[in-house]
């Protein structure tokens, strides 16, 4: 189009120099080869214009297809470093990915009575796992033990911390009797680590510890136990209505010091067939948005009671996400765990506790 606009106008106007617009347009949104047979096309329409004109072996002509050459060129060249940086970006998100699923294991669907849907988002830049973490498995018994927590800090060193603390709880968590040894368990693991990898200064020296909220669900009764070491209380939802199920005792968060199982205690809620139990990192209640204000994760939680555990989470990723502005501050992690009605065996009141 250029080209013709170009031979049409009068010869004291030279449009020629615009053609460059094209190889620069065709180069954000394709690769170097189309970019580069569009520049070959525009420095030939830059010959022709200047051969139509008679000009072909001016000074001024040969300077201009030449310039035209040399700007599609480097064009290209950029090209070729945009789509180098992609494929490096690409696998970096490959690595990301691999590492997330190695280390932070997607839950499973359905563990007996239980439907669970679970959602992570990273606060870093192209993360796809940080220091939240969550666990679930099947116990002896006919129960289930779940684990979600928050590694105090960011980055690499919060990673390996959630690591260890992941593997830590799938070896004890079949191993202990009760929530509170499995939790003196996880501190005992979590204090070595510490001891072994405390850094000698900067601004995580002795001040490096995990909040962590521990679940049993058995599968005789109509209830859940639960150990809370310093982390955010879960939403019991019920059709229509959400409630915090608060710790009566919560103990330290891992890490603080060499803790044994008196120091943890268990608390037993009503878990009903129907109900959605709601398990969050603190990046989740305390993102706020432009004008700082925390967002309200009962009140908005308490709209999609009825809603699958799948469903709740998209709900809440879609109206997160936008309360926030498209970003998180902090690493967030959140689990839904669903009853299906499924009939239960008498059990004793005394049993609960046990």
């Amino acid at each position: 189009m250029i080209a013709t606009v170009d031979i049409l106008l009068p010869n004291d106007i030279y449009l020629g120099p615009l053609l460059v617009i094209a190889p620069a347009i065709t180069s954000s949104f394709e690769g170097p080869v189309l970019t580069g047979f569009v520049g070959f096309l525009a420095v030939a329409a830059q010959a022709f214009i200047a051969l139509h004109s008679g000009v072909l072996t001016s000074r001024n002509a040969l300077v201009q297809i030449a310039a035209l050459a040399i700007l599609s060129a480097l064009t290209v060249f950029f090209c070729l470093i945009r789509e180098r940086h992609i494929r490096q970006l690409a696998r970096v998100r490959s690595v990301a990915e691999t590492t997330q699923k190695v280390l932070l294991r997607p839950l499973p669907d359905r563990i007996g009575p239980l439907r669970i849907a679970s959602l992570y988002l990273a606060a870093e830049d192209e993360a796809q796992i940080g220091g939240d973490l969550y666990a679930a498995t099947r116990v002896e018994g006919g129960g289930t033990r779940m684990m979600i927590g928050d590694v105090r800090g960011k980055g690499l060193a919060a990673i390996e911390e959630a690591a260890l603390l992941l593997g830590a709880f799938r070896e004890a968590a079949h191993q202990h009797t009760g929530l509170p040894a499995l939790a003196a368990a996880l501190d005992r693991s979590v204090t070595r680590y510490h001891a072994d990898f405390e850094p000698e200064d900067g601004d995580d020296a002795g001040e490096r510890f995990v909040t962590a909220l521990l679940l049993e669900i058995p599968e005789d009764g109509p209830i859940s136990r639960m150990t809370s070491c310093g982390h955010p209380a879960p939403l019991l939802l019920s059709p229509g209505h959400a409630e915090s199920v608060p710790s009566r005792h919560p103990a330290p968060p891992l890490g603080i010091g060499d803790m044994g199982p008196a120091a943890y205690t268990v608390d037993v809620f009503d878990f009903e067939a129907g109900d959605t139990l709601l398990l969050f990192t603190d990046g989740v209640i305390e993102a706020r948005d432009r004008g700082g204000d925390f967002y309200p994760l009962a009140e908005r939680a308490a709209q999609w009671t009825e809603s699958p555990p799948e469903r709740l989470l998209h709900q809440l990723r879609r109206d997160l996400l936008a309360y926030v502005g498209g970003r998180l501050g902090d690493d967030a992690a959140i689990i839904a765990i669903h009853r299906s009605p499924v009939p239960y065996p008498e059990y004793r009141p005394e049993d609960l506790l046990s």
